[in-house]
């Protein structure tokens, strides 16, 4: 999944082990899983050459996007240029 982290929310992942995020539309902290019971268990945060993106691995219990799929990541393009597709 992609989701926004600022300072804050960095802070409250290291320091709990469970991945926060910052919601920019609703203006609020929250914590993968705490309504949903998709909890992620923080493995490693890796920043990127630039340290200004982070991959944070994690242990996932249940799924991660909000279609029900485990992953964000399940629609494949079909060629260059075509948009996504539904599986």
């Amino acid at each position: 999944m992609v989701a926004y982290m600022n300072d804050e929310a960095v802070r409250r992942t290291l320091e709990t082990g469970r991945t926060w995020f910052w919601s920019r539309s609703r203006q609020e902290y929250w914590c993968k899983g705490e309504t949903s019971g998709n909890t992620q268990q923080v493995v490693e945060v890796l920043a990127d050459c630039d340290a200004d993106a982070l991959l944070v691995r994690v242990s996932q219990q249940g799924v991660a996007c909000h279609t029900g799929e485990r992953t964000c990541f399940y629609r494949p393009l079909a060629a260059e240029g075509d948009a996504p597709h539904e599986r």
